[in-house]
Parts: C-alpha cells; structure tokens; sequence
C-alpha cells in the first residue's frame, strides 16, 4: 500500500488549501524568512510572474513550457504537477515538480555543473602529440 505525502504532518490537499502565511510557519526558518519578506515586500517581480504563469498553466490558458530563472524561488504546494523549465546557467533543464520537493529551492533540482569529459589532446599540446599527429598520415 502506498505512503500518503505528508508535509510536516499536514496532506498536499491540506497544504494547497492554505494561505502562503500559514505555509511559510512550516517551512525551516531560511525558507520562512524567504517568503514572508517577500509577502511583506510585494514579492520580487520574477517570483510573481512564475507564480502568474503556474496559476495560468493550472487554468489551462498557458500552453508554452513555464521557464524561469528563479533558482532562488522555494517549491510551493501551487507548483506541484507542474514541469518547470529551470536555467542552469546554460540551458533550461525541465522538472516535474512532485510532493516530495516542496520547501526546496527550485535551483536545488537542476545540476549546474557537467561532468568533464576530455577527448585526445589537441596536435602541439605535448611533446609526445607530435608523435601521434605523424601516425595518422
């Protein structure tokens, strides 16, 4: 039988009936400071539009993919079911937002760092590549 989602003992449905103040009091006290300030402050014009553009895409009127440089936003209960296309500084990497992220910052979901992968070295990087270059004629 499957777990129930639970968030700090209240269900999703729970947490999606709620108003941002009173979710705000069960995050950590970063994740607490973070949005109540922003409440207070008329939330950063970026953190508005995602949330216009989530409030859109649950209505149906928003078709495109919702991109968003705000790795700094915190997953609300409104974003969960959504694919957030979220920059990593060189593209958008898409995220489908579950239960279980909620509280996170959306840039703790996308990787910003690739590994490095390097082919043969280039011909006069080395000594020893002047040999190589003669082998392939």
């Amino acid at each position: 039988m499957a777990r129930e989602f639970t968030f700090r003992g209240k269900t999703l449905e729970e947490l999606k009936n709620m108003d941002l103040k009173e979710f705000a009091n069960l995050l950590t006290s970063r994740g607490k400071r973070t949005l109540l300030r922003g409440i207070k402050l008329g939330w950063d014009l970026q953190h508005k539009a995602l949330m216009d553009k989530v409030k859109k895409f649950r209505q149906g009127s928003y078709s495109k993919p919702i991109k968003t440089h705000c790795r700094d936003m915190i997953v609300i209960p409104d974003m969960v079911g959504a694919t957030i296309h979220i920059h990593s500084g060189k593209i958008f990497g898409p995220v489908n937002i579950i239960p279980e992220m909620i509280g996170h910052y959306l840039g703790e979901l996308v990787v910003t760092r690739q590994k490095v992968e390097h082919s043969a070295p280039g011909v006069g990087a080395t000594k020893s590549s002047a040999g190589v270059a003669k082998a392939k004629k």
